[in-house]
């Protein structure tokens, strides 16, 4: 892959997750509710070579989640669509493997990210049935937060069946 479309192409992947507005969220652990789990997290994409000449751009993740969600993710990223305007989109999976407020287990989750002209578009969710160990059943939605400084953060909504 040519360094331009590279470049063009980790620009766009960091320009949606920081487009994202920062909110904070409140926990609650009253049954039937979603549950809310937040903390840091470190990130390394890792650019694949472009071997088909298709015009999509591949890259490795591996991640390290701390706070709430403690262990490591590892997955892959497609992206396509890059335009001077600002626009294109990207998918990605990831499974993590760890303990999510201290139960444990792994699940996948499944990102869509969609750039219309600068207006960005993410959504992240478990992928259904993906949960094991004590996180079997688990459903949710996370957000990704960029702080001015670069630092990554995630806000994690779940619910997971009774206990196990």
């Amino acid at each position: 892959m040519n360094a331009p479309r590279l470049t063009t192409c980790l620009v766009l992947a960091l320009f949606l997750f920081a487009s994202l507005p920062n909110r904070a969220q409140t926990s609650t652990t009253v049954k039937g509710y979603p549950l809310h789990a937040t903390g840091p997290f470190d990130v390394k994409m890792i650019p694949q070579d472009d071997k088909l000449g298709d015009g999509l751009s591949r890259m490795l993740l591996d991640k390290q989640y701390h706070g709430d969600l403690e262990g490591t993710a590892k997955g892959q990223m497609l992206t396509g669509g890059i335009s001077a305007d600002h626009s294109g989109a990207y998918v990605a999976i990831e499974k993590f493997i760890g303990t999510l407020h201290g139960r444990s287990g792994t699940f996948v989750l499944h990102h869509t990210g969609i750039m219309n002209r600068g207006t960005p578009d993410l959504t992240i969710r478990v992928a259904p049935d993906s949960g094991t160990g004590q996180l079997a059943g688990i459903t949710g939605k996370m957000t990704i937060n960029i702080a001015a400084d670069g630092k990554h953060s995630y806000d994690f909504e779940y619910t997971l069946p009774a206990a196990q």
